[in-house]
């Protein structure tokens, strides 16, 4: 089963320092047909202005994974961890038992990112952060595991959950395939670029939920980048 969700159709907050897209239910966004999918909880697809950012606000039992796709974020947590994360680089966080964070966009020009909430395995752990980069041309026509619930294993950054999330680049005409276990769900956005998958045209930004499909092809209408959850 494949369910294109159309960007112009998402959930939609313009908070004027930030203008955020709600892949499922959000904040003010509800859609009780679309509160998830699978372990996976939170795809927002956000801009965010220059010089501002979120102030610092609590998380507790969440994973938390952040890719950034233009520009940059600045990230600081309750727990003294700090660190900047640029486009095309991924940063994680465990939020455990609870933990005060704040990102600010520091750079001169708008971020854009995605940020996805997976719900974990396990509750109650202590928090934890982390950022790592991972280079484009890594990625160029063969998918890169950025985050993973078995991050040694993936060469990824660790999360509490069942999931990975990958991305991977393909030139327009290349296509790439991905053999899902039985029984877990996959969503992926492409960032930029047209794509077909599985037959079914998806435009840049839309929603991809997958589920049920033996193996998932995906061709490159344009040139065009794709991430990737895999949940349970």
């Amino acid at each position: 089963m494949i369910d294109i969700r159309p960007f112009a159709g998402l959930g939609h907050a313009d908070h004027g320092w930030l203008d955020a897209r709600h892949h499922f239910s959000f904040a003010s966004y509800l859609d009780r047909n679309r509160m998830g999918w699978g372990r996976i909880r939170v795809w927002n697809d956000d801009t965010i202005a220059a010089h501002t950012g979120f102030s610092p606000h609590p998380h507790n039992d969440m994973e938390i994974v952040t890719f950034v796709r233009t520009g940059a974020i600045s990230h600081e947590d309750s727990e003294g961890n700090k660190g900047r994360t640029a486009a095309g680089d991924v940063q994680v966080m465990s939020a455990g038992t609870g933990i005060v964070h704040a990102e600010y966009n520091r750079e001169n020009e708008a971020t854009t990112l995605f940020q996805i909430w997976i719900l974990p395995d396990e509750t109650g752990a202590k928090p934890s952060w982390g950022q790592r980069e991972f280079p484009r041309g890594d990625r160029a026509g063969r998918w890169v595991v950025l985050a993973s619930g078995k991050a040694e294993a993936d060469d990824a950054l660790p999360i509490r959950a069942d999931a990975s999330v990958l991305a991977a680049t393909l030139p327009v005409g290349q296509a790439i395939d991905y053999a899902p276990a039985t029984g877990r769900h996959q969503y992926l956005v492409a960032p930029t670029g047209s794509i077909r998958i599985n037959g079914q045209i998806a435009k840049a930004r839309d929603g991809i939920a997958v589920t049920d499909e033996a193996m998932i092809r995906i061709e490159a209408l344009e040139d065009a980048e794709i991430v990737m959850v895999d949940a349970r």
